[in-house]
């Protein structure tokens, strides 16, 4: 009877319309809400995902330094918004993480922000003063440690988490110079709670280069290249819909239970294609170089390393 059963099985299995099982996917991803790093929910929420045969499970962190560290543990399968010199630090030191596509280039979308009556107007005010970042490694901390080297100043820099937790510590008083990233800050922004002093271009390391990345454990990426591969093919096609399809931006607002005005805004005011074109990883030999000044790595890596590190999923 056990035999038959399993003969039955497998013979349905590959009846025309039988619905195969989905591959389950592991993510990281930092900074819940933020429209760049949301694209894998709202591809998995519109069904692409399922399309292609995934169901995705995610994990939501203050930011890349976690999302890396799960990816290299191998708690997961890919993090989303890993900090690219995060990575590239991580991968000379021998971690088995690989990167397969782009998540931000630019890092105009990040911007550092004071209270209304606060005395700081210019980059140059953060001396001696806290600034906050998300995590060690991340995107954020990397554009704070370029303003440091770039306009000669000395903050006290402190790691704060996610946007809405560093709101928290801005208008407490806790920290100075708070960061945040659309959606997050706008309703204070329009109040006229909280000012924008800088962001992200105005460190020149992160202008026109790649900041953030998907990575991918390297392992797993040798066992299921396939696997991987498809998961990019969605990921792609979610990135295209999104700009085109406002249907598909309306889920990312329902899910925030946000207006689609605001969500409008957070794509079209600071999210330009090019910045989201997953297939396009730009300025890795200026981040490199920017990577040993800022101690992140000891020497930069051969291009042979590159090769290995770097492992785009093309179309």
């Amino acid at each position: 009877m056990k035999r038959l059963t399993l003969a039955i099985l497998a013979c349905a299995a590959l009846l025309p319309g039988t619905v195969q099982a989905e591959d389950a996917l592991k993510l990281t991803v930092g900074q819940r809400g933020n429209f760049a790093t949301s694209i894998a929910e709202i591809g998995q929420r519109a069904g692409i995902f399922k399309k292609h045969g995934f169901n995705l499970d995610f994990t939501y962190t203050q930011g890349s330094g976690e999302t890396q560290q799960a990816v290299i543990a191998g708690s997961v399968q890919i993090g989303v918004a890993v900090g690219t010199l995060g990575a590239l630090g991580a991968y000379a030191k021998g971690a088995p993480i690989r990167i397969i596509g782009a998540e931000t280039t630019g890092a105009g979308d990040l911007y550092w922000y004071v209270k209304k009556d606060s005395p700081i107007k210019t980059i140059k005010d953060y001396d001696g003063k806290t600034v906050a970042y998300s995590t060690i490694g991340s995107s954020t901390h990397g554009v704070v440690l370029g303003y440091i080297q770039q306009y000669g100043i000395r903050p006290n820099l402190v790691a704060t988490g996610s946007p809405t937790a560093t709101i928290v510590q801005v208008m407490s008083g806790q920290v100075d110079v708070g960061w945040s990233a659309p959606t997050d800050g706008l309703d204070q922004l329009d109040k006229g709670d909280i000012r924008v002093v800088s962001n992200g271009n105005d460190a020149s390391i992160f202008k026109n280069q790649t900041v953030r990345v998907l990575a991918v454990n390297a392992n797993y990426l040798k066992e299921h290249p396939d696997v991987v591969r498809r998961f990019m093919q969605a990921y792609r096609e979610t990135v295209n819909t999104v700009f085109k399809d406002d249907a598909v931006l309306k889920i990312y607002a329902d899910w925030l239970n946000i207006s689609m005005a605001k969500a409008k805004r957070s794509r079209d005011d600071f999210y330009p294609f090019p910045a989201l074109n997953p297939d396009t990883v730009i300025g890795l030999d200026a981040m490199m170089e920017d990577a040993v000044k800022l101690k992140f790595m000891p020497a930069p890596l051969t291009q042979a390393q590159l090769k290995e590190l770097v492992q785009i999923q093309q179309p």
